[in-house]
């Protein structure tokens, strides 16, 4: 009996704490994309495991429970005017922009290795600063 209940156990989960600061303005929504794929990140559009959350801006903050161990990356777009977007000029960003780890930004976004870290199953905090290129 203790080994039928022990096979019917769960996989072990754990919690990440998403804290987002540098926003220009409380306006609009942050939409965060949570993906462990790296053929998806960051956009997560055809990720069918990618959580996604939108909250406002002016709450900067997300938490995400139930989370297997892995590697994972974020993004976040601060969508300022709320039109499920982000807003480009010439292919430039206009509305704020991050990424797990804070990794630099040269010419598009970053790869999912320079924005991944690793879920082991304690909680985690990832604090995430918004860039504004226009």
């Amino acid at each position: 009996m203790l080994a039928a209940a022990a096979t019917t156990a769960t996989a072990p989960t754990t919690t990440l704490d998403v804290k987002v600061d540098r926003l220009r303005s409380a306006k609009g929504v942050l939409r965060i994309c949570l993906t462990a794929d790296p053929e998806n990140f960051p956009g997560c559009v055809d990720d069918a495991h990618a959580v996604t959350r939108s909250v406002p801006a002016a709450s900067p903050e997300v938490r995400f429970e139930g989370l297997t161990p892995g590697s994972y990356a974020v993004a976040v777009i601060h969508d300022a005017n709320n039109n499920a977007k982000l807003d480009t000029l010439l292919g430039i960003p206009r509305e704020g922009f991050g990424f797990s780890r804070n990794p630099a930004i040269n010419f598009g976004p970053p790869r999912f290795k320079a924005a991944a870290f690793d879920l082991d199953g304690t909680a985690q905090t990832q604090p995430i600063r918004m860039r504004y290129l226009l």
